[in-house]
């Protein structure tokens, strides 16, 4: 049996804008048994999957754990080719503990290093869509994700959904949660019930928008990540920060409103969607200055 190790570590976003590149693995290869190694926060998201055998929890074991770097290299060192899709310095560090000879991924020595010169100023579905390509692995651009979206808790239709949170180190990439309580008044208007999703961590901005904007549905920290899958299938709408539920609600089709700052580049992660028009992106340098009214514009009513 031909055994494959994929590893995708990172936050929500770059899970979710590999769930494409994991579908293309499988397809390629539908008799191999694949494992995934990833971060603990998504082993249930990676379970519900339809495209691995095994969810392999990677603890980062630091450098001076020397009993947790044999347990690492034991696993990386059991596959026949490992498809690292990460582009941090962790991947070159993996690489060689594992001296594992079928490697791909950015590590320098790997047998298919992807040495695209352009690769750091590619969007991270193109650069894994290249990566891939080199084993030649064929695109898979809209892999089916009803098994995402049967989750969640019933809503009243229609509704939209909101994503007040970020990076909790990055406050800049956060709209004001005043300004969210606004825009919520304004979709209730419009006749649409709103829902606000995000973490426990994040209590204080759902609290504000709950207070100014009475009425809204308060799914905060009560979701995990197939159940939020299946929200966002359903929702007529979401309008969130540059964070990732928003590339989950993007994934899902859900038309969606994604609010950029300074702090980070659209270009190069904004979220994908399923179709032209589906996702659309307004940056501005400072968040703290964008106007209700010109981010409710942009949701263009009516269509």
């Amino acid at each position: 049996m031909f055994r494959i190790l994929v590893i995708k570590l990172g936050a929500l976003g770059d899970v979710v804008q590999a769930l494409s590149p994991f579908a293309a693995i499988r397809a390629h290869w539908p008799e191999a048994e694949i494992a995934l190694l990833t971060t603990a926060p998504f082993c249930a998201l990676a379970e519900a999957s339809p495209w691995f055998d095994h969810i392999r929890i990677d603890t980062r074991p630091r450098w001076h754990d020397w009993r947790g770097l044999l347990t690492l290299r034991r696993e990386l060192r059991s596959y026949d080719l490992v498809i690292d899709l990460q582009t941090s310095g962790r991947s070159t560090r993996y690489a060689r503990l594992s001296g594992q000879k079928a490697w791909s991924g950015i590590a320098r020595k790997a047998a298919h290093f992807h040495d695209n010169p352009w690769r750091d100023s590619m969007h991270s579905v193109a650069r894994q869509r290249d990566q891939l390509a080199r084993l030649g692995v064929a695109e898979h651009n809209a892999p089916d994700l009803e098994w995402l979206g049967r989750g969640g808790p019933d809503l009243p239709a229609p509704y939209a959904v909101i994503v007040p949170g970020a990076a909790p180190h990055r406050p800049a990439k956060r709209w004001p949660e005043g300004h969210y309580a606004a825009l919520a008044r304004l979709l209730q208007a419009q006749g649409l019930a709103v829902v606000v999703v995000g973490t426990q961590a994040e209590r204080a901005l759902v609290d504000t928008i709950r207070a100014q904007a009475p009425g809204v549905i308060d799914l905060a920290g009560q979701t995990d990540l197939p159940a939020l899958g299946g929200v966002f299938a359903r929702a007529t709408l979401a309008v969130g920060n540059d964070t990732g539920p928003m590339h989950l609600a993007a994934t899902m089709g859900c038309r969606s409103l994604v609010l950029f700052s300074g702090e980070s580049n659209p270009r190069l992660t904004a979220p994908n969607g399923l179709r032209p028009g589906q996702v659309r992106v307004l940056a501005v340098e400072d968040l703290r200055k964008l106007d209700v009214s010109r981010v409710a514009a942009c949701l263009n009513w009516g269509h």
